[in-house]
């Protein structure tokens, strides 16, 4: 027996363009489209759909307030969102509110119905652009942090010379001080900024420009 599925795209050609692609999908049948997001909640009444694909952008109600929406009367309805908004702070807030996955419509056939299948069975579904969108935006996030870490002057000079692959004994020597005063100093150093190993601070030179 086919899954059935209800879309929802205030866009006519799209909703028609869908349901011949995932109707072309073994085990998949589109059983109604729905162009104002407004009447879907009488649609899934009436059908009871095992999943419902809907975009993020769109007049009325938007993909995140039509999910709350039907969540509130179907805590366990099967969302699929599939738009062409790649923002990270908007894919975050769709899985907040209780989107199964979140699927790129510049995706091809295949990942569709890998994301379709996924969900179907319960699990979420992230496809690869959205997991790229996401990392970046924890990459500017973790760089936004470690901008703000307070370090002193001498945990500057020392960082510097870290990247510039000087040994311990090295920068001891270079500033006159301990091998256990330069261990103590880069200990502190990662403890502050949360990195592991001389490879971070490296990177952290790099992105605050504390080397050329």
């Amino acid at each position: 027996m086919n899954k059935k599925i209800i879309l929802v795209d205030d866009h006519e050609v799209v909703v028609e363009s869908l349901s011949l692609l995932i109707n072309d999908m073994e085990g998949l049948e589109v059983i109604s489209g729905v162009t104002d997001s407004r009447e879907a909640e009488g649609f899934i009444e009436k059908l009871m759909p095992d999943l419902l694909i809907t975009d993020y952008s769109m007049p009325y109600l938007n993909g995140i307030q039509l999910c709350l929406k039907l969540r509130s009367r179907w805590p366990d309805i099967k969302i699929l969102m599939l738009t062409v908004s790649e923002d990270a702070n908007q894919i975050k807030e769709a899985f907040r509110v209780g989107v199964s996955g979140y699927v790129m419509k510049k995706a091809n056939k295949l990942e569709l119905e890998k994301a379709i299948h996924t969900v179907l069975a319960g699990q979420r579904y992230y496809s690869d652009m959205v997991l790229d969108e996401l990392m970046k935006a924890s990459d500017v996030m973790q760089e936004e942090k470690l901008e703000q870490v307070s370090l002193t002057p001498r945990e500057i000079e020392i960082i510097k010379l870290i990247a510039k692959e000087m040994s311990t004994s090295e920068i001891a020597k270079d500033l006159f001080i301990s091998i256990g005063t330069v261990e103590t100093h880069r200990h502190n150093i990662l403890k502050k900024l949360g990195l592991k190993n001389s490879i971070g601070l490296i990177k952290y030179a790099i992105q605050n420009k504390l080397i050329s």
